[in-house]
């Protein structure tokens, strides 16, 4: 049996978009016949204390030599110097979900030694998986990794059944995403208080502990707009809980400044909703132009004038929706993403 050791940081039932992937491509090399070994390496990355570093360290350094290893990106950009000892006794497997550089809100200085850190360490990967065409042609323009070294495996897709909508008129968006930052919250409360005429209500899903300050100011940014009573941040549901909502929603939006894939915009596809969100990162790799508006990532007043017309128009919602159901018919099974994934294993050897 093929065996590989599948290294992350901290539980693999954190409920974000990276680590639902490790999940899913782990369960999937399984029924693949590999035999895969979950490591945690420790909590707090990518800004692990010493100890940290110094755990995770022993841990990687116990596997028995020779054993192929992926570290999640996580993980592996903050410790070139251990992935140096780990690729000299291990095939080694870097998986990038986007660039740690590219995380927003970080001071050029933090955002700089990331860079460096994270291109040390995947310069000692012998393969590096990324999940999407976007994030390969950073990671080789950006980091020096040498396409031959890439294999593209986007994360797939689970069959959905169509939403069925709020069935009233008002429209109810879903918003989904870990309440950091990167996803651009603030931009959505923003734009959305330019449209208080509208008919409209906001359910925003996510985890609000990973960043404890950027949730408190996206409570504050509702209050402040007087908007408290359209726009609900429920954190993070159960699974069930959630395909109710997009079951009831109308519309999917997510104002992300950038997404290395962007898992929920593929699932609101996979819902057939129509999408708005933004031209950072791989999103447009994901959403197709005939099944969702795309503006300037960072722009409120682009993204009001995308969600005024799409709240507006329920033709334009109805053209949308059958577009995006019809674009999930095209995204990769979770089958399909794992055997790709199986194939840079396998080049380990």
């Amino acid at each position: 049996m093929k065996r590989v050791v599948f290294a992350v940081p901290g539980s693999l039932d954190t409920p974000t978009g990276g680590y639902a992937y490790d999940r899913r491509i782990v369960a999937e090399l399984r029924q693949l016949g590999w035999d895969v070994e979950c490591l945690n390496v420790g909590e707090g990355f990518p800004s692990p204390d010493k100890a940290t570093q110094s755990a995770a360290r022993s841990l990687l350094l116990k596997v028995p030599d020779g054993q192929p290893i992926v570290v999640d990106g996580l993980a592996l950009g903050v410790l070139p110097d251990v992935a140096g000892e780990v690729a000299s006794r291990h095939p080694l497997l870097g998986l990038v979900h986007h660039p740690l550089a590219l995380e927003w809100g970080l001071s050029a200085e933090r955002a700089d030694a990331l860079h460096r850190s994270e291109q040390a360490a995947l310069a000692l990967a012998r393969e590096v998986v990324v999940t999407s065409p976007a994030t390969a042609k950073l990671v080789a323009s950006d980091y020096g990794v040498p396409a031959e070294r890439i294999t593209v495996a986007r994360p797939g897709s689970d069959p959905a059944p169509r939403s069925s909508g709020s069935r009233n008129e008002v429209p109810h968006l879903l918003s989904v995403g870990a309440v950091v930052p990167r996803k651009g919250f603030e931009v959505l409360v923003a734009a959305l208080a330019t449209l208080v005429e509208l008919p409209w209500r906001l359910t925003i899903v996510g985890d609000l502990t990973r960043d404890p300050n950027e949730a408190a100011r996206l409570q504050a940014s509702i209050s402040q707009h007087k908007l408290t009573g359209r726009i609900a941040a429920l954190g993070a549901v159960p699974s069930k809980r959630l395909a109710g909502l997009y079951d009831e929603a109308d519309l999917f939006v997510l104002a992300s400044h950038f997404e290395g894939y962007g898992m929920a915009y593929a699932e609101a596809l996979s819902h057939g909703l129509p999408v708005i969100g933004t031209t950072a990162g791989a999103i447009p790799d994901t959403v197709p132009q005939e099944a969702g508006l795309l503006v300037a990532p960072g722009d409120a007043g682009e993204l009001a004038g995308a969600l005024r017309r799409v709240i507006a128009d329920a033709e334009l919602r109805r053209r949308l929706s059958d577009a995006a159901s019809a674009a999930a018919r095209t995204l990769p099974t979770w089958q399909q993403s794992a055997a790709i994934f199986a194939t840079a294993l396998e080049k380990l050897a």
